[in-house]
């Protein structure tokens, strides 16, 4: 069938009223095309296992005629994702070639839960400790229930845990060929009594994927994991904090009234722009966000108001006047695509196209504009059209 055919076909469906599932459609079309082997992905995790809806792709040979827009809609899938999953880096499919197509199953109301046991969708401010207690558990018991946990401190919100309300243990997930005979003899246990703790008259009537509850078998270790895990991640916070609290120390000592000579310049050819200031800000990333990034892209230097600021480098002005976060502010082209911005001035002293020569005047130290947090001068270099830090520009 070639993709106009497939279209057709779909369409004829369509029109005809037909119940189309993803499952049908796709062993209709299979039937008709040739060779298409479906393979489900096994469930690794108890949170899968709780979904009505898992993964599942196709091995799909492709036919003379046949698009991957027509393959797509027909596997109810999507073009980038066959081209993912099968490492194609165009949208041109060849006849012969073998497609990997990714769908989705749905899988009616979910896989078999053991009596006594609920499903939980986390809410924002949810712990495991608040869950536990709210159900009259022990966090233990609770990481029993969810052996899968990957952390006793962070939990996706919107994540659906499994939450014993009757008899308490760990509970898994019967995998591929696997029966609840064989998870007694694992667990050390009479299959009577696993089936007896599972509502299970039948152990056969289980399949793979279903929650089978082990009574009185606790994920002893697992929990010892994830409290050594928790250990290792507040010791990292710890250190990381100390690390914090320290390079602050080192910037607050920093931060010392600094003077420089009028006039001094680095190797580079710069000088400071003010002759006295603190530097309250330095160039990279901050904890505070100023139109929408925390990265900050120029030092900040504090004086008075209506301090000098002074041309770091001689060039022409390319503008001079007003922007929403920068308030009053001057651009200066040095050539050679160095640029300079003098940012939150009280008051403008240069026009654009004037030429200025290092240390004139170019304004006055406010705090102009949406981005000024208190009087000071926000002080960028530019090469390339791309922020530096200025400190490397400048004189020590």
């Amino acid at each position: 069938m070639t993709g106009g055919g497939l279209r057709n076909w779909m369409l004829a469906g369509l029109v005809a009223g037909l119940p189309f599932t993803p499952q049908k459609l796709i062993a209709d079309y299979a039937a008709q095309v040739g060779r298409v082997e479906v393979v489900l992905e096994p469930e690794a995790r108890v949170w899968d296992a709780l979904s009505a809806v898992t993964e599942a792709r196709a091995l799909h040979t492709v036919r003379p005629g046949e698009a991957l827009a027509a393959l797509a809609s027909a596997y109810g899938s999507s073009v980038e994702a066959i081209k993912k999953a099968s490492g194609l880096k165009t949208w041109r499919i060849q006849p012969g070639q073998e497609l990997v197509i990714p769908y989705r199953v749905e899988r009616g109301e979910g896989p078999r839960l053991p009596p006594g046991v609920r499903r939980y969708v986390v809410k924002k401010g949810d712990t495991l400790e608040r869950i536990a207690k709210r159900f009259g558990l022990s966090v233990l018991e609770l990481v029993s229930a969810n052996p899968t946990l990957k952390s006793l401190d962070r939990i996706p919100l919107g994540a659906t845990l499994l939450v014993p309300e009757g008899e308490k243990g760990r509970i898994v997930v019967l995998g591929p060929g696997k029966t609840l005979a064989d998870l007694a003899r694992q667990y050390g246990l009479d299959v009577g009594a696993l089936a007896r703790a599972n509502g299970v008259r039948d152990p056969l009537e289980l399949k793979p994927g279903d929650l089978v509850l082990i009574p009185g078998v606790l994920a002893r270790e697992v929990y010892a994991e994830l409290e050594k895990k928790r250990e290792e991640e507040r010791r990292l916070a710890a250190e990381r904090r100390r690390r914090w609290l320290a390079e602050q120390a080192r910037r607050r000592a920093r931060l010392k009234q600094v003077s420089y000579r009028p006039g001094k310049a680095s190797l580079k050819g710069f000088q400071w722009p003010l002759t006295r200031f603190r530097i309250t800000s330095y160039y990279g990333y901050r904890r505070i966000w100023v139109a929408g990034s925390n990265f900050h892209h120029g030092i900040d230097l504090a004086a008075p108001a209506g301090t000098p600021i002074y041309a770091a480098k001689e060039g022409r002005v390319i503008f001079a006047g007003w922007g929403y976060y920068y308030g009053r502010y001057v651009r200066i082209d040095h050539g050679g695509g160095v640029e300079t911005l003098y940012a939150h001035m009280l008051r403008l002293a240069v026009r654009p196209g004037q030429y200025v020569k290092r240390g004139q005047v170019i304004g006055y130290v406010g705090a102009s504009g949406r981005g000024a947090y208190g009087v000071h001068l926000h002080f960028e270099i530019r090469v390339g059209g791309r922020t530096v830090n200025p400190i490397t520009y400048l004189p020590r």
